[in-house]
């Protein structure tokens, strides 16, 4: 539970820069947008990570399947959420380097995939794989 404190204050404190930064430029419909979809990842990725609670970590490790919630439909919400959020982001500020960050990101995220779904396999067996059957990434 501190973790997922930390790391909400952290994200909403940069939102809260970027914003700040940018209050007094103009506001064009791609920028509403990138803010819109913006807060929208936002919220979706803490949610998950709320979900995922103590079966979050940095290496994979296959503690519990996590099968509700935002992982009812999506195995790796956080990272959808995640590049969802980039993307945003390249639409509200526009910038290259956040679409380089997204190019360089999405390929390890589906190595770091794949690498979870092994262990959570070779964990829960028959159990992971009916579940991969009926989710999305």
């Amino acid at each position: 539970m501190k973790t997922n404190l930390v790391t909400a204050v952290m994200v909403a404190s940069f939102f809260i820069v970027v914003a700040a930064y940018s209050w007094h430029q103009p506001w064009p419909p791609m920028r509403v947008a990138g803010g819109v979809l913006g807060l929208v990842s936002l919220i979706l990725l803490l949610m998950a990570r709320y979900q995922l609670g103590r079966s979050f970590s940095i290496q994979a490790k296959a503690r519990v399947l996590v099968t509700d919630g935002l992982y009812a439909r999506i195995r790796n919400p956080i990272y959808v959420f995640g590049a969802s959020f980039i993307v945003a982001a390249s639409l509200f500020l526009p910038s290259w380097l956040l679409v380089v960050a997204l190019v360089v990101l999405a390929p390890m995220q589906i190595i770091r995939a794949r690498r979870e779904a092994a262990v959570l396999e070779a964990a829960f067996g028959e159990r992971y794989r009916e579940y991969r059957r009926q989710t999305w990434f």
